[in-house]
């Protein structure tokens, strides 16, 4: 396919506003393209003068609203006051909107030729547990119509296919399943496992085990920390890093006062990799997880993945052969975790042949190829 003029549409991004793999995912996607010799301008939220990051153009705005629904509202009507102002030089060729946040965009714009990704969904993040909340039906409500009025629809695994599918009546021919993917080498780093464990109070020969992500309800914080309990019961000597923040991290260090747990919190890039390359196990025990974006980051640094058996993870780990899955209960978080702790070799072959299924299948270039015939299907 010829150049295309591409416009994104997405509430958070690497450079301004991020909030969690959203802001990675989008922003690979629309630097692949540009490297792939496309045009990409990206609509987005923040502060700063509108500027222009390896290629692309981002444009930025600053909602306002009492809740995230009227927020993201505001936000969807200021984006596309600004895409007006580029669309009749560029006369962009396709519109993509990224989650539910841009579906008001998408539908003062829906007579382009436009395609909706779906990184997750309300249901998938928060299960029955806010069934009855407003906002959850609210933001339910604008996925369902997202996926009704867009040309064409992308998901990132075959498993969020398939739940948009039976919640919003997606048809299976206008759907697409485009998988995140991953810059290895951002990840991976030759420092002094033992160096970085020193700096957390961490002996160096002690397993250090890693929980990466937002600590909400969807991710399985509560689980995993539960885990950690029947690990120390294993290995005295276990020590625990839970990077991230969230809602539920109050209660989590209320129960883990009698643990070997540091909660850390946010932490800058350059200090994510230093831990992720030091830890010896990572975990997912996600309830609920469309792809799985840690894991890929995980492997990237060869490092061995325990995670729950569910979405994006269960389609992409080979249990035993580059991971190990996991049931989405503490006991068998822990049953997974003492089993590599106790065979740090085969967690080490276990990382390596992750690595590889990375450079087959999971590298941004391939997959951005792909997402363009998903474009020329938006107009056949």
């Amino acid at each position: 396919m010829e150049s295309l003029k591409i416009a994104f549409f997405c509430w958070e991004s690497m450079y301004a506003e991020r909030v969690g793999g959203l802001a990675n995912a989008a922003t690979n996607l629309a630097e692949t393209l540009v490297k792939q010799q496309h045009e990409v301008h990206f609509f987005t939220r923040g502060t700063m003068p509108d500027q222009t990051v390896n290629g692309v153009c981002y444009h930025y705005c600053q909602p306002e609203g009492e809740n995230i629904v009227k927020y993201c509202d505001s936000m969807s009507k200021a984006m596309v006051d600004q895409f007006r102002k580029y669309d009749i030089p560029h006369r962009f060729d396709f519109l993509h909107f990224h989650d539910w946040h841009v579906v008001q965009a998408l539908h003062f714009l829906q007579d382009r030729n436009t395609i909706l990704t779906y990184h997750s969904t309300e249901y998938g993040r928060y299960g029955n547990q806010y069934g009855d909340w407003w906002e959850f039906k609210e933001i339910s409500g604008k996925e369902w119509y997202g996926g009704l009025i867009a040309k064409r629809v992308t998901a990132v695994s075959a498993t969020l296919k398939n739940e948009l599918m039976m919640l919003y009546n997606i048809p299976d021919e206008k759907c697409d399943v485009i998988p995140n993917g991953v810059v290895p080498r951002e990840y991976r780093s030759n420092i002094d496992p033992g160096e970085v464990k020193r700096a957390y109070g961490i002996h160096p020969y002690a397993p250090m085990i890693l929980f990466v992500g937002r600590l909400v309800y969807q991710k399985g914080p509560d689980l995993f920390i539960e885990a950690i309990r029947k690990v120390c019961q294993h290995r005295w000597d276990a020590k625990v890093i839970v990077a991230g923040d969230g809602g539920m991290r109050q209660l989590l260090q209320e129960r883990s006062k009698d643990l070997p747990v540091n909660f850390v919190g946010y932490i800058p890039d350059s200090e994510y990799i230093r831990i992720l390359n030091a830890a010896d196990i990572v975990v997912i025990p996600s309830r609920n997880e469309p792809f799985g974006l840690v894991l890929l980051e995980a492997w990237s640094a060869e490092k061995c993945v325990v995670a729950s058996n569910v979405g994006g993870l269960s389609e992409n780990i080979e249990s035993f052969v580059n991971g190990i899955k996991v049931d989405v209960n503490p006991e068998s978080i822990a049953w997974g975790i003492n089993t590599m702790i106790d065979e740090p070799w085969n967690a080490e072959a276990l990382g390596k042949r992750g690595r590889k299924k990375v450079d087959r299948l999971f590298l941004w270039g391939p997959i951005v190829k792909d997402l363009v015939e998903t474009y020329a299907r938006t107009v056949s």
